[in-house]
């Protein structure tokens, strides 16, 4: 794909609050009515599959809270606490382990958090045993790691290359000085150069950059020579997040000055200039926030329509089931999904007496399971065929789903997509805009609480 050109005024029209449709339902739908055993009851059904595995490890601790932070975080300077947490997560692997058929191979590893790296590398060495023992992983496993590169050693990298890691995603944010103070986050420019060149000296696959727009005192000038740096390293791909200004959710945003923050329109001017400088440079542009080398995996399974959306965003691997582990962690196999106690005291209590950790979660209908579907297939191929989907779902799509597909005309109308009689193809401004597409199929987008989500630009 070529430089990608944006429309400010059709952005500024769609930029409404909505989820990011890494889960369908979204999170917000999760539930503490239904009982926990109700859930290992069908955590045990799915263990009579094979299907592969993802796992997901939630590492909570860092050193500092970054003031834009919305992750789900513990923050201390005691590195104890770091033992102790492993001990905890020790003792959910054994409890979930005896629910698992060992023949299911894992084929995906990720580490978030938090600071994963917070842990010292005799403690990431002592994750990977722990692990390791108790799985049994796929010889093309895909293991990815969330990275710090602030009080981060070469000898940390070292340790998640020898447990297998092979992928590193590292949060940039911003390098501009007085961006970095505003959010209390100092990472300057070298300090992240540094840490890309140890990632391809100890032989890591690929490496992510995480950016972020709509921080205090960026101007397009400021961001621009952000982007320019942080080509320079050359990232196998990019992720752009739009900051979400939550205060009422994530107390600490109260601190950053509202007067400081970029208005609307720079905001717009900061998107607009990160994508089509981004893709002027030879990434392709997978959607949301999204970009990859033309020759990375994410782009190629986007172009042969094998491309996932769960909670660690775009996926390459298909037909998985994620078992996450650690406080708050999300898990997700075919139907339904289950979610860990959100606070370390409640989190360790519960397996103190022996029970699994999870407090909540969602069992789908079968209408859920066509719509999660529909949706995830419109946000990785963004495209609908109706014949396939019609065979994939088991339904006449354009019968079952006629009032959404009506629905579409107004952004069709917008360039946001193109309607034939034989599907629906995602144009490259619908990219950018696509949630506000993904929107039209959620069946409870009219009913839902519009503060729960961040907005979609």
């Amino acid at each position: 794909m070529s430089m990608l050109k944006v429309d400010l005024d059709l952005v500024k029209k769609y930029d409404v609050p909505g989820p990011r449709y890494t889960s369908y339902p979204p999170a917000t739908h999760f539930t503490r009515e239904i009982d926990p055993g109700v859930f290992l009851e069908k955590i045990r059904a799915n263990n009579q599959t094979e299907r592969d595995l993802s796992l997901y490890f939630h590492l909570p601790f860092c050193y500092s809270l970054c003031w834009y932070c919305g992750c789900t975080t513990v923050i201390t300077t005691d590195q104890k606490k770091s033992g102790q947490y492993l001990d905890y997560v020790q003792r959910e692997m054994d409890l979930m382990r005896g629910l698992l058929t060992p023949k299911r191979k894992v084929v995906q590893l990720h580490f978030g958090g938090g600071t994963p790296t917070f842990s010292q590398p005799d403690e990431i060495r002592r994750m990977g045993d722990m692990i390791h023992s108790r799985f049994a992983f796929a010889e093309d496993v895909e293991a990815g790691v969330e990275i710090d590169p602030r009080r981060l050693t070469r000898e940390h990298l070292a340790a998640l290359r020898e447990v297998g890691f092979n992928r590193a995603s590292m949060g940039v944010q911003d390098n501009d000085p007085v961006v970095q103070k505003a959010v209390h986050r100092i990472q300057p420019f070298e300090m992240t150069r540094q840490v890309v060149e140890w990632l391809r000296e100890l032989g890591f696959q690929s490496v992510n950059i995480d950016l972020i727009y709509g921080l205090p005192y960026q101007t397009p000038a400021s961001f621009i020579k952000t982007l320019e740096e942080t080509l320079s390293i050359k990232p196998d791909r990019f992720a752009v997040f739009n900051y979400a200004h939550v205060p009422w959710m994530k107390p600490a945003q109260k601190i950053l000055k509202v007067e400081s923050l970029p208005t609307p329109e720079t905001k717009l001017e900061l998107l607009k200039l990160t994508i089509e400088r981004i893709t002027s440079d030879g990434y392709v542009y997978i959607g949301m926030d999204h970009f990859a080398r033309a020759e990375d995996e994410l782009t190629r399974a986007q172009k042969q329509k094998t491309l996932q959306r769960n909670f660690q965003g775009y996926s390459t691997r298909g037909g998985t089931d994620i078992y996450a582990f650690g406080m708050s962690s999300i898990s997700q196999a075919d139907g339904f999904y289950w979610q860990n106690h959100k606070e370390l005291p409640e989190y360790y209590a519960a397996l103190d007496a022996g029970n699994p950790p999870l407090c909540r979660g969602y069992i789908m209908t079968e209408e859920d399971k066509l719509r999660r579907t529909t949706i995830m297939r419109l946000m990785c191929d963004l495209s609908l065929d109706y014949v396939h989907i019609s065979k994939l779902l088991g339904i006449n799509f354009q019968t079952h789903f006629a009032r959404e597909l009506d629905s579409l005309d107004d952004l069709e109308a917008d360039g946001l997509l193109v309607k034939t009689p034989q599907g629906v193809r995602v144009t490259d401004l619908g990219r950018l805009l696509i949630r506000n597409i993904a929107m039209r199929f959620d069946a409870y987008a009219a009913t839902r609480k519009e503060n729960r989500f961040s907005r979609t630009i």
